[in-house]
């Protein structure tokens, strides 16, 4: 399978970082020492050989879980809840011309659903095939491009990409030092770095995923860990990032409501009449909560927003 040829400058041998060529057989580097299938999804494979160690596990916890992850994003109140996270997301994104984007760990293409009509072309980078296939499934366009990477040593080019999206990516990479320098990396001066991920700021949320995480047989506790403001604030700037947004969602209605991945009983809220208005009724509540003097910060859900200096 060949490749668009408009998508060619966006993407780097991740090994030589040299550009890529299309053949029948898949992508090569133009020195010729490496090459990288095509799948039949028409999904390069730039992880097939290369990946750390981390990634791998995250690939095969994924390839494994992906079905039943899906699913769960189905329930009525997990759609409901879901609606309210994204008009809140959209609202941080609105001002913003996207030009060229990259959804990295981009799942079943979260970002691309919410915004890629506003997209002049969009790369979706994660290392799980199965997800990647769905995502493809789900945007035929020609204008999105689907692969399989690593998200520390992204295939992508240097400076190409006006901005990139991580929603629910972050908390997957333990090197988040490295991921950082790889989205500052492929940034055009001036891009912007958007993403929505959980956060653990809030003690009571800090204790219970300690929990779940070790519990869950949807979660791996060796590669997950949600995120911190001090954590991420630091390595962001050491990146040469700026931070511009951080604003936390959620509260009891998002840990009864969005977790039906985790806690069983949860799924069985999908039966409950008139849960779609409960649902939007504990949005609100949960809102008015992390705005309380002294719960500010204290979601279970960050919004941010990054920026390269010009």
């Amino acid at each position: 399978m060949i490749i668009p040829p408009s998508f060619l400058p966006l993407l780097q041998c991740p090994l030589s970082h040299q550009p890529l060529v299309s053949q029948e057989n898949g992508l090569w580097s133009t020195d010729g020492q490496h090459s990288y299938p095509i799948n039949d999804a028409a999904i390069p494979l730039f992880a097939e050989q290369f990946c750390s160690p981390e990634a791998r596990q995250q690939q095969a916890h994924y390839d494994r879980i992906a079905k039943e992850y899906l699913n769960n994003l189905d329930y009525p109140h997990t759609q409901e809840y879901m609606n309210y996270l994204d008009e809140a997301f959209l609202q941080v994104t609105q001002p913003a011309t996207l030009g060229q984007v990259a959804e990295i760990c981009c799942g079943s293409g979260e970002a691309i659903r919410l915004l890629g009509h506003r997209m002049e072309q969009a790369v979706g980078v994660d290392i799980s095939v199965s997800m990647l296939e769905v995502a493809r499934q789900k945007f035929p366009q020609p204008h999105f491009l689907f692969i399989q990477g690593d998200a520390t040593q992204l295939p992508l080019q240097t400076g190409q990409f006006d901005s990139v999206f991580m929603l629910g990516g972050i908390h997957h990479v333990n090197q988040r030092s490295q991921l950082f320098a790889e989205i500052f990396r492929i940034l055009k001066p001036g891009g912007q770095f958007y993403w929505r991920e959980p956060v653990s700021d809030f003690f009571l949320w800090r204790w219970l995923r300690a929990i779940i995480y070790r519990v869950s047989p949807t979660l791996d506790s060796d590669t997950e860990r949600p995120l911190l403001y001090s954590e991420t604030v630091t390595p962001l700037k050491q990146a040469g990032l700026s931070l511009k947004v951080w604003q936390t969602y959620g509260f009891v209605g998002y840990c009864l409501l969005m977790n039906s991945d985790v806690l069983i009983f949860n799924r069985f809220f999908r039966f409950l009449p008139g849960i779609r208005p409960l649902t939007r009724m504990m949005t609100k509540v949960d809102d008015l909560t992390v705005k309380i003097p002294g719960l500010t910060g204290s979601g279970l859900i960050v919004i941010g927003m990054a920026e390269k200096p010009r």
